[in-house]
Order: structure tokens, then C-alpha cells, then sequence
């Protein structure tokens, strides 16, 4: 196939901030056990540690952090299986307009934590794919990584279409951010709704309604002017829209210009298109 012709002089960079592994599979785990990527996973919460580290083994460098602005925060912690402990102070009343959220939002405790700058973190480098989750702190954490996202090809973000926090950032605030530094939206791996309270269907709270209420979204950087492009960050682009966004005309359109420049034979696109 010819993926197996990009020889990539580095490997590629994933960073998965609030990478506990809850109900999920993240996009770049192929890439992580192909030995494609190379993985840096960031939690500050100690309790997701272990499932990290049993998730990927000796593939995957944990740091304990708390990623933000690089000021000292309040920790709001939620139950370990909510997923919903976060530098924000719940909205009570938006965890009270959906079924269940009252719940999944209560606050067990409160602690005061430090946090860090993306950019300030030792031995990071230079990103090629970010993946966050940090419950309403995506906005925060990139603006304060622009250095390390600066080469960055795409990412992997949860946005809101109503916040669950005080001082959420929405989806649109996001958007515009992610646009004016040369990203556009991909794919949705997933969206999620939620029924609005008190009716419940089927008697299950966690069958939706109509009602948005997060996704979890791709941005890529815009493919529009490839000649913006390195080599080297092309051949990552085409291994990342292959095997973690499962995007097979982006492949082509990318492998195209591979082509263009001689990197690999002609007519490979009709290869891997026939593969």
C-alpha cells in the first residue's frame, strides 16, 4: 500500500490533554500501536492515570498537569466516571434544564491547583495532532499553546452548543479562534443531544430529545493552499486523514500533491484508491 512508502524522518506528535480514556477510542490509537505516532498524554486528575497507562503501556509518556493559562485555578472535582471535573464551576442552571446533569455536575470537592501553559511544558515540542477535553477549557489551552500548535495539522476538540460551566467558552467562540488561525472544520466524530427536563423517553433519562448539547469535532488546517505545506507535514497530513479521520478523499487530494512534487510515483492515488 502506499502509506507504507511515506518514510517520515520524525515521528508524529500527538498530544491528548484530559486524555482519560472514558468510554472512548481516540482517533490516533492506530496510529499510536502502528508506531506511527509518538504520544504524550496530559491529566492533571490522578485518578485517571492507571487507565492511561493500562490503554497504551509502554507507548504513551503521561504527564500529571493541569494544562490553562499557567495561573492558579479552583478545581471543581466531580465523580471519576462523570467526567465532568473541570477548572469551571458548573452552571446549575444549565446542569438543571437536561435530565441527569444535577448529578453528573455535583461538586465533591474544591481544591485550589496550579496550572501550566501549554508552551511551557519541557520537551513537548512542536504538535501535529492535539486532541482536548478539558471540560469547557479548550479555548484557554490553545490560545496559550500557539507556539507548540504553531506546525500543528489538526485537531481533535469538544465543543458545547449549551455550556455546562460559568464562563464556558461555546462552539461559535471556538470556531472563530480556530478559523483565524487558518483551520476549518472537518468532521464530527460524534454529536451528542440530550433530553430536556423532566420528560424522559422510554423511561431512560439518557435517550435524547432534539436538543444539542456537545460534539466532539475535527479541524484540520486548511487544505485549500497546499504549497503553505512542508513535505515532511504533508506525508503526516495524509497518515493522519488516513488512519485517524478514515478520510479517503482528503487521502487523495493530499497524495496528489505528493505527487506534484515527486515524492512518490504517479498515479498513487489510483493505487490506494484501488486498496
Amino acid at each position: 500500500m502506499i502509506l507504507d512508502d511515506l518514510k517520515l524522518n520524525q515521528k508524529i506528535k500527538v498530544v491528548d490533554i484530559g486524555a482519560a480514556a472514558i468510554a472512548e477510542t481516540p482517533v490516533y490509537k492506530s496510529l499510536v500501536d502502528l508506531e506511527i505516532a509518538d504520544l504524550i498524554a496530559i491529566d492533571g486528575d490522578i485518578r485517571q492515570k492507571q487507565s492511561i497507562l493500562s490503554l497504551y503501556n509502554e507507548k504513551v509518556s503521561v504527564i500529571s498537569e493541569f494544562i490553562s493559562d499557567g495561573k492558579e485555578h479552583n478545581l471543581y472535582l466531580c465523580a471519576k466516571e462523570s467526567g465532568m471535573t473541570s477548572l469551571l464551576k458548573p452552571d446549575i442552571n444549565a446542569l438543571t434544564f437536561f435530565n441527569g446533569f444535577q448529578i453528573f455536575g455535583e461538586v465533591i470537592k474544591t481544591e485550589k491547583i496550579n496550572t501550566k501553559k501549554l508552551d511551557s511544558l519541557e520537551n513537548i515540542g512542536s504538535i501535529d495532532f492535539l486532541k482536548v477535553d478539558a471540560q469547557g477549557s479548550e479555548l484557554n489551552i490553545i490560545s496559550n499553546g500557539e507556539k507548540s500548535l504553531k506546525n500543528c495539522l489538526g485537531m481533535q476538540l469538544e465543543v458545547s452548543y449549551v455550556c455546562l460551566y460559568e464562563n464556558q467558552p461555546s462552539f461559535g467562540e471556538i470556531d472563530v479562534y480556530l478559523r483565524g488561525k487558518g483551520y476549518i472544520p472537518h468532521q464530527f466524530l460524534k454529536i451528542k443531544r440530550w433530553s430536556i427536563k423532566p420528560t424522559i423517553f422510554n423511561n431512560n433519562f439518557r435517550i435524547p430529545g432534539n436538543q444539542l448539547l456537545e460534539s466532539d469535532i475535527i479541524y484540520i488546517k486548511n487544505p485549500l493552499n497546499l504549497t503553505n505545506f512542508h513535505d515532511e507535514e504533508l506525508k503526516k497530513f495524509v497518515l493522519l486523514s488516513h488512519y485517524c479521520f478514515k478520510s479517503i478523499d482528503l487521502c487523495v487530494h493530499l497524495i496528489l500533491e505528493l505527487e506534484k512534487r515527486n515524492l512518490i510515483e504517479k498515479n498513487s492515488h489510483l493505487e490506494y484508491l484501488k486498496n
